[in-house]
This record gives C-alpha cells, sequence and structure tokens, in this order.
C-alpha cells in the first residue's frame, strides 16, 4: 500500500527539532535570571491583585529582529525601570513571533535570518539565549504565546504572556493560557471587540 498518495501530499520538506528539554539543558536558567522572573510574576500578580498600588507597563519593539539591539534597549531600560520603580513596573516587550493576517515575515523564530531560510532552531536558540540575558540584566519580559509548541522552550524566562487578537477565540490557546505559569493578558479581537477577552476568560 502506497500511504505517500495520501499523507502530506502538500508537505515538500520537514525535519526534526531539538526537543525542549535539550535546548533547556544547552541554554540553562541562571539563579539571577530566575530571581528576576520570579519577581516579576509576583509584581506583575500584586498588581493586577490590587496589593501593589503601582502599575505596570508592556514596553519595546513590536517585534525582535536584531538581538544585539535588544540588549542594547534592555540595558537602557533597565536604567529607567531603575529611576520609576516607586511608581511604574517596565516590563520589556520581547515577541518573537508576528502573527499574520496575511504573508510576511513571521518572527525571529521562524525565520532568524529573515532571509527564508527558516532556521527554527537557530531562532529557538537565539530567542532563548536573549531571554536569558535580558533576565540576568534584572528585567522581567513579556511575549505573545503564539505557537503552542514554540512556547515550552522559553516559557520559564517570561513574567508576563499574551493571547494576541488573532487566537483569542481559540479554544487551543486557552487551553494552553490555563497551562502556563505567568499572568497571562487576553487581547480584544483585530476588529477592538472586546467580548471575545471576555468570553476566552470563562
Amino acid at each position: 500500500m502506497n500511504v505517500k498518495k495520501i499523507f502530506n501530499i502538500n508537505i515538500e520538506s520537514s525535519q526534526n527539532l531539538i526537543s525542549p528539554r535539550k535546548i533547556k539543558k544547552e541554554l540553562p536558567v541562571t539563579e539571577s535570571a530566575v530571581e528576576t522572573v520570579l519577581q516579576g510574576r509576583k509584581q506583575i500578580k500584586n498588581i493586577l491583585d490590587g496589593k501593589d498600588p503601582r502599575k505596570f507597563l508592556i514596553v519595546g519593539p513590536c517585534s525582535i529582529h536584531d538581538t544585539q539591539a535588544a540588549v542594547e534597549y534592555a540595558q537602557k531600560l533597565k536604567q529607567l525601570a531603575d529611576k520609576v520603580k516607586d511608581r511604574l513596573l517596565l516590563v520589556m516587550r520581547v515577541y518573537f513571533e508576528k502573527p499574520r493576517t496575511t504573508v510576511g515575515w513571521k518572527g525571529l523564530l521562524n525565520d532568524p535570518d529573515m532571509n527564508d531560510s527558516f532556521q527554527i532552531e537557530k531562532g529557538l536558540f537565539t530567542g532563548r539565549s536573549l531571554l536569558i540575558k535580558i533576565a540576568e540584566n534584572g528585567l522581567p519580559t513579556a511575549t505573545e504565546a503564539l505557537d503552542p509548541i514554540a512556547i515550552d522552550y522559553f516559557s520559564e524566562l517570561i513574567s508576563w504572556a499574551a493571547i494576541g487578537a488573532r487566537t483569542i477565540e481559540s479554544q487551543t490557546h486557552r487551553e494552553m493560557a490555563s497551562g502556563l505559569s505567568m499572568p497571562v493578558g487576553l487581547k480584544n479581537g483585530t476588529d477592538g471587540n472586546v467580548k471575545v477577552a471576555l468570553d476566552a476568560m470563562q
């Protein structure tokens, strides 16, 4: 029986990815990074629960494409965060994926070289390495949990996650969000409708 006639007929090629366990072993989290993540999560939760009168802001670029620039940005943002810490908690936006309504660059994880070579494993290593550096600098980070598989490669380095406008109505993403270890924000739909976010909290 020729299964090739009925299986993956639209797939040009495939390759196995490194496992989350292996990449975490090769790029382990340091004690200082763990402390940053824990404190970030705790402070965000206290702010959301009304136990901390400050506001928290997610600050940073739309998505990461230049990791060196991101590290420099994180260093400057940390300096600002220290100055305003009595009034605000600054969390760096570190988005590795770009959800697309149409075609376009899908982000650092999918295409780190921005040339359609789609070196996903390189993107996973690059993204995790960047998050470790930022956390070691003492700055909590936020990202969008877009790919349910990808988030497991670096979720322990994130202090706040988002379910975006294009996935807020997805049952898969709501279930994923319920298992994440950090506070999760649920966004309104692409049409601005807040009801879908409220429904997602059910």
